[in-house]
């Protein structure tokens, strides 16, 4: 088999085993690779503008908040956002910080008709170290994928 097969299997088995709500779960290095390699596939950042903004994005991102900022409440318009940035039919991503928010997301679009939703675990800045400092530990970031800070 194929890379691409053999991660989106991996992925797969992951949801399984986790008893998920949709098609699976990529480490970031593994989402980067369906990225570069599933024609149409797209990554939808689900961060706050300003964690886009001050922590940094991932270049060509699709980004559409799942809380919005200030005040960190839930975006109304997120599956209408979503409908309008990403085709139903397409292989969806979703990244958050950590890995939660973009859980949600996952729930939210497999909810709404989007058939092959994963979840970036460890999102774009991983777990919190000894320190309760994120970046160290897992993440986007951590793995060397790319992306810009402004």
């Amino acid at each position: 088999m194929g890379k691409l097969t053999d991660t989106l299997n991996l992925a797969h088995d992951r949801a399984r085993q986790l008893n998920l709500p949709y098609e699976g779960a990529l480490t970031p290095a593994e989402a980067q690779t369906v990225w570069e390699l599933a024609p149409g596939a797209k990554l939808v950042d689900v961060r706050t503008r300003a964690e886009l903004d001050w922590v940094g994005r991932i270049p060509k991102a699709a980004e559409i908040e799942w809380n919005s900022w200030p005040g960190n409440q839930p975006n109304q318009n997120f599956l209408t956002q979503l409908k309008h940035q990403v085709d139903p039919e397409s292989l969806v991503m979703f990244i958050c910080r950590s890995g939660a928010r973009s859980h949600a997301a996952a729930v939210a679009a497999n909810g709404a008709g989007y058939s092959a939703c994963y979840n970036v675990l460890e999102g774009f800045e991983g777990d919190k170290d000894v320190n309760s400092h994120r970046g160290n530990i897992g993440g986007w970031r951590h793995a060397g994928l790319p992306w810009t800070q402004s």
